[in-house]
């Protein structure tokens, strides 16, 4: 008997069956990963404990290097505990609070993000439309994304900031520079998606070059969109804080991970790492959220 034979109560206890087989393995991952971090702060930890302790037992030993001001490598629980002091008991306003350094840098990153995404969207508008350009500046695309991040930031940052660009505008060129390139290759390839006997069908029905875009390129082009813009979003988030970094900015996630650096605050370093990784993901989320908005209005079918 089908599930519909047996009424709806069958769904959902199957989504939670399958809700419990994916919860499992995460946790077990989690877990490991906690106990070798653990492991490794012990081991990385140890020149450090030996310099401090003499003869130490096993549990004393085992509790410095969980416990280092500046360890090598933090135990969990202490970026857990910096990361929550960063986040939940400093002012928004504070240069301390790691909300308004995540804020400064995803600032920059969204902004770059769009500028990113416009001219990745219109250079594939290009790219398909016209056979010069495919040949000629396709090639150039790729090639740009050859040169180092860290090598042209810093002359980015020059060049603009002579041109009385500074603070956000260079850290969105970078992240603009970054994620357009996901994004045109993916809009070409889904411009190009829909199948020759659709494009014939199209002609036959003497469809004008407008009419083809929007009734079928278009359409057919938004899965690939999407999927390249959660790549770009990604990649302009790192970009903004790379940006940051030979500024030697007093602002961002990108400032908080060079202070860190200079005064040996890894424990500082590894919760500004989390927040990235966090604002990362939010923003991911965001461009997913979007996406099923989108789809869901053109009538595809909910996941």
């Amino acid at each position: 008997m089908t599930d519909a034979a047996l009424g709806s109560p069958a769904l959902p206890a199957r989504l939670q069956r399958l809700r419990e087989g994916s919860a499992l393995p995460l946790a077990v991952v989690v877990t490991a990963i906690v106990v070798l971090w653990y492991l490794g702060a012990i081991w990385l930890n140890s020149g450090l404990v030996e310099q401090r302790l003499e003869h130490p037992s096993t549990r004393e030993f085992i509790d410095a290097a969980w416990s280092l001001e500046r360890p090598v490598l933090p135990a969990p629980h202490q970026v857990a505990i910096e990361f929550y002091q960063s986040v939940f008991e400093r002012e928004i306003d504070s240069p301390r609070s790691l909300v308004y350094h995540a804020y400064v840098t995803g600032s920059a990153a969204v902004v770059g993000f769009v500028f990113g995404t416009l001219l990745g969207v219109l250079l594939s508008l290009g790219i398909v439309r016209w056979r010069t350009l495919d040949r000629s500046l396709l090639p150039w695309i790729i090639a740009s994304q050859t040169i180092p991040i860290l090598a042209i930031a810093p002359m980015i940052i020059v060049v603009l900031g002579n041109l009385g660009l500074t603070g956000l505008m260079p850290k969105a060129v970078i992240s603009m520079y970054l994620c357009f390139f996901p994004v045109t290759i993916g809009m070409v390839k889904g411009l190009r998606s829909p199948d020759p006997l659709q494009l014939d069908l199209m002609r036959t029905y003497s469809a004008a070059p407008a009419q083809v875009f929007w009734k079928l390129r278009w359409p057919a082009s938004i899965a690939f969109l999407f999927t390249s813009l959660k790549v770009a979003i990604a990649i302009s988030l790192v970009g903004a804080i790379v940006g940051e970094l030979p500024t030697g900015a007093q602002e961002g996630l990108g400032a908080r991970l060079l202070s860190g650096s200079y005064y040996g605050q890894t424990v500082q370093i590894w919760s500004a790492l989390f927040m990235a990784a966090l604002l990362g993901a939010v923003m991911v989320a965001a461009v997913g959220a979007v996406e099923l908005t989108t789809l869901r209005r053109m009538g595809a079918a909910a996941p």
